[in-house]
This record gives structure tokens, C-alpha cells and sequence, in this order.
């Protein structure tokens, strides 16, 4: 089916597995759709003949695209099932094209085939212990919280309706003309899956937002946190951690003593008198460095201590 796509509420897009069969992703393009979800794996055991031509094809017709992993949660763990997704097609990469992987949850499709319940045999706290491995493992490979595919009713019946999952973006499943009721966990979707077929080919869908803000979801900015500890009145130290997904380059730590003392030493830092300073040529992601500060103070009472200045960030170390 061809024609130009409306979405419901935001921004129009489709979802495509093996069976969809051949894509001609020019015309979906022309046709609205602006991203893609493209089946990758499913369990440990199958991944998708077309997936290379349907995830490469989208990003060739200027869609941003993501990779969805279809769980067997009864079959293995969840971080055995985030590992075989990331090396089959789900890792994020930092192209501004590519949305992070995504979690497809929900009802047990093969109970015939596998004499499973629709949990697939799972406990609701068993789900949740299985959700949040595949969930860290993910994070942990790519910095990024993997979207989580699912419906309220699977969810609110298979997890409890678990409030665990604040932190990975909800594209819900609804057949209907609006989301209806959410799991739990989230406040409001960011992607809504709302018919299986109509004028695009695939599943029918749309992002909660706008294109700029989708755009932002596959690029998001560098993050970076810190903290600061005074160890005692003479020792303090500044932990710069890069928490997301991309590398950060030229850090500057700036500091200065209060209280009357001076700076004696700083490993890695240049200093003189009562100011230090740091730089961070490169840090990677998932990696922290931590600088020590070690002083003289010029009495032994009253407050001492050391004002900190990281980026936009600024921290005050006080030690009576």
C-alpha cells in the first residue's frame, strides 16, 4: 500500500521484520515516514536474513532507524539476549542516524509451540530481574537506554506493572485511534505503534515529539558528571565520570583553596599558591578520572576547604 502518511500524534514511521519481505525505502520515505524499526534477533538462535538490506536501506532513503530485539525470556538470560542482540545489528552507533536498540516485549506468540504461559512461564519478579539484565547490559555496552516495546496489559499482567523502567523510552503498543492507558513505569510513550498495517508498509507508527527532538534521541548530547569529596582538612578529591555515550574531550578542572591554605600537590594538575589546575585531553565513554588535592592548611581550626569548577559545574569541598 503507497500513499502519504499522517500520523496520529507526532512524527510518522514504520516497523518491519523478515516477513515484510522487500522494501522499496525511496517510497517510504516520499510516503512520510521519517524512521524505522528494523527486527534484528529474536532469543539467541535467530536473526534476520533481510536485516542488513531493511536498517542499511532506511538509512540510505534518509530515515533514522533503530534495531528491535524480539525477547524469549523463558529460553535464556536477559544480558545473554542484549549480547547476542549487540552483535547481530542492535548496537548503538554515534551517526546521528541510528535511535538505540530496542526491547520487544509482550505476549508469548509460540504457547503452542513452547506450552508456555503468556509471561512464558516467568514469575512477575523473574520478568523484572530478566527486563533490568538485558536493560543494564545494553546501557553498559553502549551508553544508551534501550527502548522498551510493549503493551499495558502484558506489562501490568507480566511485570506487576513494575515502575522499574523510568529511564528507557516507552514506544507502546495500541491498535486504536489513541495510547490509551500506560505501564506503570513511564508517564508518557515516546513512540506509539497504532495500526499493524496502513498506507506505509509495516506496522504503523509515530514518535511523541517532534522531528528535532527525534532527531535529538539518536544524537543525544555528551554527559558528564561529577563529585567531589573532602577526605580531610589537607586531602580532596574531584571525580570526573563520562556517563554518556559519547567520548568527551578537553576537560578543564579549575580549583581553588578557601580557609587559608595553598596547594602542595596535585598529580596530573598544575599549581601555584592557592589555585590548581586539571585537563582531560579525551575521555571515553563509561570511563572516570579522579584528581587528588593535597593542601597545607595555615591553621589547624575553622573551615577549609576547595572551590571546584568543571564545565558549568561547580562543586564547594568543606572540611571543618
Amino acid at each position: 500500500m503507497t500513499g502519504v502518511a499522517q500520523a496520529a500524534d507526532g512524527v510518522p514511521g514504520v516497523d518491519v521484520s523478515n516477513w515484510t519481505g522487500d522494501i522499496d525505502w525511496q517510497s517510504v520515505a516520499t510516503g512520510g515516514a521519517k524512521f524505522a524499526f528494523v527486527q534484528a534477533t529474536e532469543g539467541t538462535d535467530y536473526r534476520n536474513p533481510r536485516f542488513e538490506a531493511q536498517h542499511g536501506g532506511a538509512a540510505a532513503a534518509g530515515l533514522i532507524r533503530s534495531a528491535y530485539h524480539f525477547a524469549q525470556p523463558h529460553e535464556s538470560g536477559g544480558a545473554a539476549q542484549a549480547d547476542y542482540f549487540l552483535q547481530n545489528g542492535g548496537n548503538w552507533v554515534s551517526d546521528g542516524q541510528t535511535l538505540p536498540g530496542v526491547l520487544d516485549i509482550e505476549d508469548n506468540p509460540y504457547q503452542d509451540r513452547n506450552g508456555k504461559n503468556h509471561c512464558y512461564g516467568l514469575s512477575a519478579e523473574d520478568m523484572v530481574t530478566w527486563l533490568k539484565d538485558f536493560t543494564a547490559k545494553y546501557r553498559e555496552a553502549t551508553g544508551r537506554h534501550a527502548i522498551i516495546y510493549t503493551t499495558t496489559s502484558w506489562w501490568q499482567t507480566c511485570t506487576g506493572n513494575s515502575d522499574k523502567f523510568k529511564s528507557n523510552p516507552l514506544w507502546l503498543a495500541r491498535w486504536g485511534s489513541d495510547p490509551g492507558e500506560l505501564p506503570k513505569s513511564w508517564k508518557k510513550h515516546t513512540f506509539w505503534q497504532s495500526a499493524d498495517k496502513g498506507p506505509l508498509v509495516g506496522g504503523q507508527n509515530s514518535f511523541n515529539g517532534s522531528q528535532s527532538q527525534l532527531e535529538s534521541l539518536a544524537n543525544p548530547p555528551a554527559e558528564v558528571r561529577v563529585s567531589g569529596q573532602a577526605k580531610s582538612r589537607k586531602t580532596y578529591t574531584v571525580t570526573i565520570s563520562n556517563t554518556g555515550p559519547h567520548p568527551v574531550k578537553d576537560v578543564k578542572v579549575s580549583g581553588r583553596t578557601f580557609g587559608g591554605q595553598r596547594v602542595v600537590k596535585a598529580p596530573g594538575c598544575t599549581f601555584s599558591g592557592t589555585a590548581v589546575r586539571c585537563r582531560i585531553d579525551e575521555l571515553p565513554r563509561g570511563q572516570k578520572v579522579t584528581f587528588t588535592i593535597t593542601t597545607k592548611p595555615a591553621k589547624s581550626k575553622g573551615t577549609v576547604g576547595v572551590y571546584v569548577t568543571v564545565g558549568s559545574v561547580k562543586l564547594t569541598l568543606k572540611a571543618g
